[in-house]
């Protein structure tokens, strides 16, 4: 990395978009949140940075580097705004992507809408080519056919093209031809292969993958260069990385050629940033509750760690239900994400019900109290008439929000449609938008066999400091963590990620037909190629990671479980492995069934940097508490409740509830059950008090 003391994060969310800046100088970390812009992210960037530094007392040429993460890509899928795409692939494979898995996402839906595939039906082309199941060639690619694609496609007005040939995983020859021949008769055109995106087993996630790329990547490789070159020209020396969905950063060189591996990189960023804070506070188990203006993100994380993924299914028919979307072979951190933000909209269904989200205000018009146009009632309206925002603080005073206009909205458009008052009405927003994040989180906890109240709540988002007292005791949790910063805690995230790197192969195999020789060759090249990208990416030569899994399941099973492999890799030491992993995940441990290896993965990493551990500048002069102002709680309705300014906060000192805690970017909410005491850090501990038990029947009488 070229020399500087200044470390930058940017995280381009669905309303604001947040800085973090790391003085490595001075040991201090800034902070700052500006709305998004959505027609041009890129504007919300600048303007950011400019007085972000401005208020360091920095010029862009001491930043050493900025790392980035946005929502562009995941928005593009969803919003079908990409690029006009073809693909090729094998003949009698051309409507795989309209097939899928033959799966229904909802048995008794007579109406099931299924997702659309990025590529209709006539911009799809066949080619006469075929590889068996161990990479032979059955029939070799017929270049002809391929040259009539291209010319095709061309009078079809595509702008890029993926392509997906049966097996290719195991062989990319014939992809590679394909490409070379398309360069021939299409120069310039932007081609994806499946081989180089996603080399792996099920050729409908490979097919998928392979198109999302293509789709999104005329648009992020215009947004990336153009963003690249504007901070060059305004003197930005040192680098600029894109963090990537499985939490590693990566360079601008790469994230241009596979943008699909960018297509969760917010939410990975605040699993980083709720590791790193846990570290900080002691926790090793705990639920990342990350509440901005657009999604809630939960994270389950276990000995300090988030667990991964290899599959993830983009722009859902059915945003919360599984397999109404389309699946990707994209590493991604395993977390759960729902449509409830501060954006989210609040609405009187047609049976006289309260529902919220998950269609969001974005930034644009925003909720009702932006006065920028809205004019439905959002879960950050409603927060503003319980009390829990102030229409004078929010953005530390930089933005006035107008509580008239939001009563008169919430009027018109919920409480005389269903009947009940204004403040009804918002607490019923609040408790709505709460509760389906609980049951969300829930299921999610549930599906990986644990008791959520065995963990804390580490809170953080713009909201997420808001609802984290509600959210907790719906999951019955004692304790929640707030760090400092937290309205901008994601954007820290990418500040504590090291450059790092996902990489598989795969062939299907028996466990005990497996040549060792030949795996420990596989992952000599894996370890090769991903030691050259990681130190492209700025990591010190000889200061690499690696860590070695495969996918595996019983033979005739339809899928797998990844198991890390032991440092002694036999076919013995495999096997008690993937046994002892699937006892784990399953409470089962099945002797005498032959196994098969699917895939072979490498994890490569480099050593995460460090970060002063407080957020903000020293503690300014006076006393801690700003007042009064009536704020709603179940238990004692509107009623007078002592605000606190965060910033002020002497360590060690317990405030008991109910109380409001200020910060800049977000604000701390709990009821009279609970207390907040301040680490030396300037984290915020919140210890809730344990609800009764519930008396025996026969006890009562």
């Amino acid at each position: 990395m070229k020399d500087g003391t200044l470390r930058i994060g940017v995280d381009v969310g669905g309303t604001f978009t947040d800085f973090v800046l790391v003085d490595e100088a001075r040991g201090r970390i800034l902070t700052g949140k500006r709305l998004t812009t959505p027609d041009d992210p890129g504007r919300a960037i600048l303007d950011g940075l400019e007085r972000l530094l401005r208020e360091a007392g920095a010029d862009i040429g001491a930043v050493r580097q900025i790392v980035h993460g946005t929502t562009l890509v995941t928005n593009t899928v969803i919003e079908r705004k990409g690029a006009r795409i073809g693909l090729i692939t094998t003949r009698g494979f051309r409507d795989s992507l309209e097939m899928g898995r033959e799966m229904r996402y909802d048995l008794y839906d007579l109406f099931l809408e299924k997702p659309e595939p990025l590529v209709p039906r006539p911009r799809r082309h066949a080619v006469t080519e075929r590889l068996d199941a161990r990479g032979r060639v059955l029939l070799p690619l017929a270049e002809a056919e391929v040259r009539d694609a291209a010319r095709a496609l061309a009078a079809q007005g595509v702008e890029a093209v993926a392509v997906c040939l049966l097996h290719s995983y195991l062989d990319p020859a014939h992809e590679r031809r394909v490409r070379e021949i398309l360069a021939e008769e299409l120069p310039g055109l932007r081609v994806t292969l499946s081989s180089d995106v996603a080399p792996e087993i099920r050729e409908y996630e490979r097919a998928n993958t392979a198109c999302v790329n293509a789709y999104v990547q005329p648009l992020m490789d215009r947004y990336l260069a153009a963003l690249e070159a504007e901070l060059g020209r305004r003197g930005l020396r040192g680098p600029l990385h894109l963090m990537l969905s499985a939490g590693g950063i990566a360079t601008v060189r790469h994230a241009r050629a596979n943008p699909v591996q960018l297509i969760e990189s917010g939410p990975a960023a605040g699993a980083l940033a709720a590791m790193h804070f846990g570290r900080l506070c002691g926790v090793e188990d705990m639920i990342s509750f990350d509440m901005g203006g657009t999604t809630a993100k939960m994270c389950l994380i276990e000995g300090g760690e988030a667990e991964h993924a290899s599959t993830f299914e983009a722009a859902r028919v059915r945003r919360f239900r599984k397999g109404s979307g389309l699946p990707l072979k994209v590493p991604v951190i395993d977390l759960i994400e729902i449509g409830a933000g501060g954006g989210s909209i609040a609405q009187a269904s047609e049976m006289g019900l309260l529902t919220v989200g998950p269609e969001s205000a974005g930034s644009v018009p925003g909720p009702v109290c932006y006065a920028r146009g809205g004019t439905r009632p959002t879960v950050t309206d409603a927060d503003l008439l319980l009390g829990y925002l102030s229409p004078e603080y929010f953005l530390g005073g930089e933005m006035a929000l107008d509580r008239a206009a939001v009563e008169r909205a919430v009027e018109e458009r919920l409480a005389k449609p269903l009947g009940m008052t204004v403040l009804e009405a918002a607490a019923g927003i609040h408790a709505v938008v709460n509760e389906n994040m609980a049951a969300a989180t829930r299921m999610y906890v549930a599906e990986k066999g644990r008791d959520p109240r065995r963990y804390a709540l580490l809170a953080f988002g713009g909201a997420g400091p808001v609802h984290a007292y509600g959210l907790a005791k719906l999951l019955k949790l004692s304790r929640v963590i707030v760090p400092a910063g937290a309205g901008v805690a994601s954007a820290l995230g990418f500040l504590v990620a090291a450059p790092a790197i996902d990489l598989v192969r795969s062939g299907v195999q028996r466990l005990s037909a497996v040549d060792w020789d030949a795996v420990g060759a596989k992952f000599a090249g894996m370890e090769a190629e991903a030691r050259a990208m990681i130190e492209e990416a700025g990591a010190a030569p000889g200061d690499v990671a690696f860590a070695r899994s495969a996918d595996m399941r019983f033979l005739g099973q339809g899928f797998d479980i990844n198991v890390r492999l032991p440092a002694t890799v036999t076919g013995e030491t495999v096997r008690e492995a993937f046994l002892d992993t699937y006892q784990r995940l399953f409470d089962r441990r099945i002797e005498g069934v032959a196994i098969e290896v699917l895939s072979w993965r490498l994890h490569a990493g480099a050593t995460r940097p460090r970060v002063p551990e407080t957020v903000g500048e020293a503690a300014p002069a006076g006393a801690a508490r700003k007042g009064t102002r009536p704020v709603w709680f179940a238990e004692t309705g509107m009623a007078p409740c002592a605000v606190y300014d965060r910033y002020r906060l002497p360590p060690g000192q317990r405030i008991p509830g109910p109380a409001v805690v200020e910060e800049r970017e977000s604000t701390v909410v709990v009821g009279p059950d609970a207390s907040i005491t301040a680490d030396a850090r300037g984290n915020l501990l919140i210890e809730i008090a344990a609800e009764p038990a519930a008396m025996p029947a026969d006890a009562a009488e």
